[in-house]
């Protein structure tokens, strides 16, 4: 079948291959009913999509194109079943890369689920084919294809410094001061992609595995209860329903933070005069359910008015409020505290010289949670970083991340102090006036 991106113009089609790389899927499936399924769910995301009916066919595809970013592929096929076509896609070395969704309309239990997984396969989904699961989980993939991408970029714009550096010290024998200075430029960028490496990595490892943990238990679960209680509810039954809709709403909040990380980090957005008074005003209204149900005290005072990206602050208030909610103490009713007061640059560690003279508003949230060891404050904003296990509190382990992406935005610095079962207080910088 042809390629088609549904509800483009030609010109926008030639101008998104030409200018930036394609989203490209191949979804095989023998019915051409399930076909055109899917390709309407996923028309609207603009995807480059190609259809085979059988596993040959997708075959014959994948020796002509290798730059597939995803492959969903339905498991129940006449002559080489979704399994089958796997095994020989992975042995060539370059389709190794591309993951498989395999859809299935039957759960055959764990050792059919293992089979998929060992094979190389990546996920499932199960039909009838859930729309919003279906374009969720395609996004999760995608948006890791474009974080390999943005890496692959920077390693070809690396490598263009280093011909470049080579280059001229060949060709004008660069002063010992020029060669130190480049090669600090150097160091600084392969220090940027070291890091970017590391969130790419720990992004890989959530879409690979967390976000398959909670998949795993719904179809276990729901196996067991239509094992164990057909055309019934007792309680047994409903514990297992309960715990099912747990998964759900845990693989569903994964997937958004994860979403919501990627979008803070990529998304400009737009400065505007904002009165934090009022942003922390609809956060707390936001939360007032889950305050009244902490018993939560919260304190405020004045803040002051920035040029900031509103839904960005919006955000930074509303994470931290949380985290001061979630970890606090058993039988110890939160308290919070939201201070403000305006510094000079001198005052703030890791200021560079030039800014010593420039005012900054530090905010604080403080709060009398189960605090955590002072060796561990760095960690807080690593993105997935967990200092607790996710029995112990619920959580993915990104919304301090996406703080600090937030306040790096913002051209402002975050710090994170506590002591065990005393609280902890993290404290924002932003400048009194912003450079955007």
């Amino acid at each position: 079948m042809a390629v088609q991106i549904a509800g483009m113009t030609e010109l926008a089609k030639h101008e998104i291959l030409v200018n930036s790389p394609a989203i490209k899927l191949l979804v095989v499936d023998d019915r051409e009913d399930n076909l055109f399924s899917i390709e309407s769910i996923l028309e609207k995301d603009n995807y480059v999509i190609r259809t085979a009916t059988s596993g040959r066919e997708a075959l014959k595809i994948l020796l002509k194109e290798q730059d597939f970013t995803l492959i969903l592929m339905d498991v129940q096929m006449p002559h080489l079943n979704g399994f089958e076509t796997a095994e020989l896609i992975y042995e060539r070395d370059k389709l190794k890369q591309v993951p498989i969704i395999f859809i299935t309309a039957n759960d055959r239990g764990d050792d059919n689920v293992f089979k998929g997984y060992q094979l190389g396969g990546v996920d499932y989904i199960y039909k009838p084919v859930n729309a919003d699961l279906l374009r969720a989980k395609v996004a999760v993939f995608v948006e890791l294809y474009k974080k390999n991408s943005e890496l692959l970029m920077q390693e070809h714009k690396l490598m263009a410094v280093n011909r470049s550096l080579e280059k001229e010290i060949e060709t004008r024998r660069l002063s010992e001061e020029k060669i130190n200075l480049l090669n600090q430029q150097m160091a600084e960028n392969i220090y940027q992609l070291k890091v970017t490496n590391k969130e790419l990595e720990r992004f890989a490892f959530v879409a690979s595995h967390d976000l398959q943990e909670p998949i795993r238990k719904i179809m276990v679960f729901s196996k067991m209860l239509k094992d164990k209680h057909s055309g019934t509810f007792e309680p047994e039954a409903a514990d297992l329903l309960e715990r099912i809709i747990k998964s759900s709403a845990r693989m569903q909040q994964l997937v958004k933070n994860l979403l919501d990380f990627s979008r803070t980090a990529q998304d400009s957005g737009d400065f505007y005069d904002v009165d934090l008074n009022l942003i922390l005003n609809n956060v707390l209204s936001d939360l007032d359910e889950y305050i009244e149900q902490k018993q939560a005290v919260i304190t405020t005072c004045q803040l002051p008015t920035l040029r900031a990206i509103p839904d960005h602050v919006h955000q930074l208030f509303q994470n931290l409020i949380m985290n001061s909610l979630k970890f606090c103490r058993q039988d110890t009713p939160p308290q919070i505290v939201i201070g403000a007061e305006k510094v000079k640059g001198m005052h703030i560690p890791g200021v560079s010289y030039d800014k010593y003279d420039e005012h900054f508003f530090r905010i604080s949230v403080a709060d009398n949670g189960i605090g955590f060891e002072e060796q561990y404050h760095d960690q807080m904003f690593v993105v997935f970083k967990r200092l607790h296990s996710a029995e112990q509190f619920e959580g993915t382990g990104i919304g301090l991340s996406i703080c600090k992406k937030v306040v790096e935005k913002h051209n402002g610095y975050i710090f994170a102090s506590g002591k065990p079962n005393e609280g902890a207080t993290f404290t924002i910088v932003l400048p009194a006036q912003q450079q955007n």
